[in-house]
């Protein structure tokens, strides 16, 4: 038998990509209908930000979460559905007094990143592990709204996965996974190239997957034109991978996707050809202990 590779395809994100390629889904209609079509080219996991429908613009409204669960499963998919928990973590120092949010700050108490999480109850979600500079932001997770996310999170009855873009954010979740704040096993993401996160290297990836405690359940990515370098990276080091319009706009260089099930078909072929297969949503339910709602 050959191994099963769990591909997830991030479907919308909340950068700012609205406008900048035709294909990106705004609407709650256009991030399910993606979503299903990226099931149907294979991926057993969709990783699922909302935007508001008027503006494009990244959103924490639990409505439209609601919305994009409900459509994914009136349309007989059986993909898993993973929600983000990220909105909400962002600051922006303000020009005149630095300790107070500035312009862009989204800042949010930890209630308040998981609400739709509790309410909706997914199978999955994700948990960014630590802060660092994210791009011209800074990105805020500290330690204590992280501990108390998680405990949410398991209340909810949701397994989470440990996004990680450094690899101190690899040791503060071994260390809530010790606490038993975090059950095993952990599934974790391996997030790179994102500035300033680890590079997306076959180096950072290998040292990044040595970190891991035993047992892990993990995955990675690169974004932009290392989206796809990163697939088979991750495959030949035995993890699974993660594709999609979130991280990178483009099939080829100088080539937008058409789709996200575009992007998952090239991912699919690059886990067949190195001797590999896509895993189907009941082989993931089955490995990550979860069941279909």
């Amino acid at each position: 038998m050959t191994r099963p590779v769990i591909i997830t395809c991030a479907v919308t994100g909340g950068g700012d990509t609205v406008g900048k390629h035709p294909a990106i889904p705004v609407t709650p209609q256009q991030i399910a209908e993606s979503a299903v079509g990226a099931a149907a080219a294979g991926a057993a996991i969709v990783h699922i930000h909302v935007r508001d429908p008027k503006t494009g613009k990244p959103s924490m409204d639990g409505l439209l979460y609601a919305e994009v669960a409900e459509r994914i499963r009136a349309s007989g998919s059986d993909v898993i559905v993973n929600l983000t928990t990220g909105a909400g973590g962002r600051f922006v120092p303000g020009a005149e007094d630095p300790r107070v949010g500035g312009a862009g700050t989204t800042l949010a108490s930890p209630a308040t990143r998981v609400a739709h999480i509790e309410a909706l109850r997914p199978e999955v979600c994700s948990l960014d592990m630590g802060s660092m500079n994210f791009g011209a932001n800074v990105f805020i997770n500290t330690p204590d709204h992280l501990a108390e996310m998680a405990r949410r999170i398991a209340a909810a009855g949701a397994k989470p996965e440990l996004e990680v873009f450094e690899a101190g954010h690899i040791r503060l979740a071994r260390h809530l996974i010790e606490q038993g704040v975090i059950a095993a096993p952990p599934l974790f993401q391996l997030c790179l190239g994102i500035p300033w996160g680890a590079p997306a290297s076959p180096e950072a990836m290998t040292y990044m997957r040595s970190l891991l405690p035993e047992g892990a359940i993990w995955a990675g990515f690169g974004i932009s034109s290392q989206q796809f370098p990163m697939v088979a990276q991750a495959v030949l080091l035995g993890g699974h991978v993660r594709v999609g319009l979130e991280d990178n706009l483009y099939l080829e260089k100088g080539v937008l996707a058409p789709s996200n099930a575009a992007l998952v078909e090239k991912a699919a072929t690059i886990v067949r050809l190195l001797g590999a297969r896509p895993a189907s949503p009941a082989e993931v339910r089955e490995l990550l202990g979860t069941r279909r709602r």
